[in-house]
C-alpha cells in the first residue's frame, strides 16, 4: 500500500473515532496495522478495538509483541483494557512494580527499561506517568486498598495537575482531610496559563471558608480574572455558564447551611444542563433539607429512567423516601446506590442517617464507624457519632468524637456548636461559651435562622456564668433571627428575673407563654416573678 493511501486510511480511522463509528475504525485501523507493522499503527488499532468494546482482543494485540510493552503508551493501554475487564491484579502487574510515599511522591520504579516513544505528545497531552498513576489508584481502590489508592491519586495529580479525574476522586471520595487537601494543592506545579485550574481546585476544596474569601474566588473565575496574584486563562471567559464551577458553588452553599441558595442555584443550572449529576446531587440534598418531596420525586423518576445504572439515581429514590419519613424503604435504595458505586459517600452517610432518624442507636453508630473508615477525610461520621452519643447522654464519648471531627475539618461551625452543647451538658459553662462563640465566628454567611439555637445556647451559657448583660445581647440577636423563639423569650425572662428586673421578666414570660401557653417552667417562674415583684413593692412602701 502506498504511503498516501495509508495516510488516507489513518485519517478515516480518526474520523470514524470522532463520529463514534468504532466498527469502521476497527476495520480500517486493522488494515493499516497489517500493511505497516508500525508500532504507532498497532497502537491505533488497539485503541479502536478498545473503543469498540473488544477489550480482550485489544489486550491480546498489545501483549502479542512483548518488546512493544516497553513503550509506556502500550503498557498503559493494556492496563486500561484490564481495567475494563475488572482484572485488577493483572492491571497492576501490567503497570509494573512501583512504590509511592504518603505525600504522593513515586520513590521506586522497578521497570527502568520502559520508555515513552511518543515524545511529541508531551506538551499537548496529560503526562503518561500521571495516567499510569491514575490507573494504579483505580486498581487499588477496586481492591479496597484505599490508603494506597489515595497515595496513587495524589501521585497522579502531582505528576500532572491537569489530571482532573484524580483530584476529583480525592475530593469527592473524602480521601483527604481539609488540611491535607490544602497541602496537596500548594504542592502542585501549574503552568502560568493554567492558573485558572488552580483557582478551580481551590474552590473545590474550600467548603467552609469565609463567604467573602470564597465568593471572591468564584467571582474571579466567573469574570475570567484573578486579581493581582495571577491571570486567568482567556479560555475561561465562559465560566459563568460553567456547570462544574457552579456545582462547586452549590456544594459550598450546602455545606454552609444555605439550603435555599443551593436549591435556587442548582435549579438554574439544571434548567440548562438537566443531567449534570453533581448538580443533581446537591439539588437532591438541598430539597431534603427544605422538605420538598415532590421535587425529589420528579427528579428521581427522571434519573431512574435515564440513568438506571448510576448510584445517584437510586440515591434520589432513597432521598424521596427519607423526606416522607419512610426510613426502611429509604435505606433499601441507599444500599442499592452503594452496591452500584461502593465509594458513593452521600449514600453511605444517608444510610447512617436513616438509623439515627429511627433512633436505632447501635445500628447508627456501627454504620457511622464503617463510613468513617471508608472515607477517612470526611468529618461528618465523627460529627454524627458525637451527636448520637450526646443523645444517649454519653457526653465524654461525644466530646472525643467531636474533637476528632474538628481535627479533620477545623472550619465547620457545626462541630464547634456541638462541642459547646456537650460542654454545657457537662456543666462546663466557660468552655461551652468559648466553643459557641467559635461556632459563630466560623459561620461563613451573615447569620440565618439556622443559627438561632446557637445564639440561645450561648445566652444560656453566659447566664450561667452570671454575665447577664452579654447573655441578653445574644438572646436579642436570636430573636432578631426568629421572632417566635420560645427559648429566647424564656431565656430573656429568666435573665431579667435573676437581675431582679421584674417588669421586664414578667413581660418576656408573657410573650413566651403566648407562644406556648402550657410551658410549665415559664408558668411557674411567672408566678414567682409576680410574687417577688409584689413583695419588693410592698417592702419599698
Amino acid at each position: 500500500m502506498r504511503e498516501e493511501e495509508l495516510e488516507r486510511l489513518r485519517a478515516i480511522v480518526r474520523d470514524c473515532v470522532g463520529r463514534h463509528e468504532y466498527a469502521s475504525a476497527m476495520f480500517y485501523a486493522g488494515r493499516v496495522a497489517l500493511a505497516t507493522g508500525d508500532p504507532t499503527d498497532i497502537y491505533m488499532e488497539a485503541q479502536a478495538l478498545l473503543l469498540a468494546g473488544h477489550h480482550r482482543r485489544a489486550l491480546h494485540l498489545l501483549t502479542s509483541s512483548p518488546p512493544l510493552l516497553r513503550d509506556l503508551r502500550f503498557r498503559c493501554l493494556a492496563a486500561k483494557c484490564l481495567e475494563e475487564l475488572k482484572e485488577w491484579h493483572d492491571c497492576l502487574t501490567m503497570l509494573g512494580e512501583a512504590k509511592v510515599d504518603e505525600d504522593g511522591n513515586v520513590i521506586s520504579q522497578k521497570d527502568s527499561n520502559m520508555m515513552n516513544l511518543d515524545k511529541e505528545s508531551d506538551d499537548h497531552e496529560i503526562n503518561i506517568l500521571s495516567a499510569i498513576c491514575l490507573l494504579r489508584a483505580k486498581a487499588y481502590q477496586a481492591l479496597d486498598n484505599r490508603d494506597i489508592a489515595k497515595q496513587w491519586f495524589k501521585a497522579a495529580v502531582k505528576a500532572d495537575p491537569m489530571c482532573y479525574e484524580a483530584m476529583e476522586c480525592l475530593v469527592d471520595n473524602y480521601m483527604l482531610t481539609c488540611e491535607e487537601e490544602k497541602k496537596l494543592l500548594s504542592s502542585l506545579n501549574f503552568r502560568k496559563e493554567d492558573q485558572w485550574l488552580y483557582a478551580h481546585y481551590s474552590c473545590m476544596i474550600s467548603k467552609h471558608e469565609k463567604s467573602s474569601i470564597l465568593e471572591a474566588k468564584f467571582r474571579d473565575l466567573e469574570e475570567g480574572t484573578s486579581g493581582s496574584s495571577f491571570s486567568i486563562s482567556p479560555l475561561n471567559k465562559s465560566s459563568k455558564c460553567n456547570a462544574d464551577l457552579m456545582a462547586c458553588k452549590a456544594e459550598y452553599y450546602y455545606q454552609c447551611g444555605e439550603y435555599q441558595k443551593c436549591f435556587d442555584l442548582t435549579t438554574a443550572i439544571l434548567e440548562k444542563d438537566p443531567f449534570h449529576l453533581k448538580c443533581v446531587l446537591y439539588y437532591l440534598v438541598a430539597s431534603v433539607e427544605l422538605d420538598r418531596p415532590n421535587d425529589i420525586y420528579v427528579m428521581a423518576d427522571s434519573l431512574v429512567k435515564n440513568y438506571p445504572n448510576k448510584a445517584v439515581s437510586w440515591f434520589a429514590v432513597g432521598c424521596y423516601y427519607y423526606c416522607i419519613k419512610k426510613y426502611s424503604q429509604a435505606r433499601q435504595h441507599f444500599s442499592k446506590s452503594t452496591s452500584i458505586e461502593g465509594t458513593y459517600a452521600p449514600a453511605w452517610i444517608a444510610t447512617c442517617n436513616t438509623y439515627a432518624a429511627q433512633q436505632e442507636n447501635d445500628h447508627a453508630l456501627t454504620a457511622y464507624r464503617t463510613t468513617a473508615r471508608l472515607f477517612p477525610g470526611c468529618h461528618l461520621p465523627m460529627l454524627y457519632i458525637g451527636m448520637e452519643s450526646m443523645r444517649t447522654r454519653n457526653f465524654k464519648l461525644a466530646e472525643q468524637y467531636l474533637l476528632e471531627a474538628k481535627k479533620k475539618c477545623p472550619s465547620d461551625p457545626l462541630v464547634y456548636n456541638e462541642l459547646g452543647v456537650v460542654a454545657y451538658n457537662m456543666k462546663d459553662y466557660e468552655k461551652a461559651a468559648q466553643w459557641l462563640e467559635l461556632a459563630l465566628n466560623h459561620v461563613s454567611f451573615p447569620l440565618s435562622e439556622l443559627w438561632e439555637p446557637t445564639l440561645v445556647n450561648l445566652g444560656h451559657s453566659l447566664r450561667k456564668l452570671k454575665r447577664y448583660h452579654k447573655a441578653i445581647t445574644y438572646y436579642d440577636k436570636a430573636l432578631a433571627l426568629s421572632s417566635r423563639s420560645l427559648s429566647a423569650f424564656a431565656g430573656l425572662a429568666y435573665t431579667y428575673h435573676l437581675m431582679d428586673k421584674f417588669d421586664e421578666a414578667i413581660s418576656y414570660y408573657h410573650q413566651a407563654l403566648w407562644l406556648k401557653p402550657d410551658d410549665q417552667f415559664c408558668t411557674d417562674m411567672l408566678n414567682f416573678a409576680i410574687e417577688e415583684d409584689a413583695q419588693t413593692r410592698k417592702d419599698f412602701l
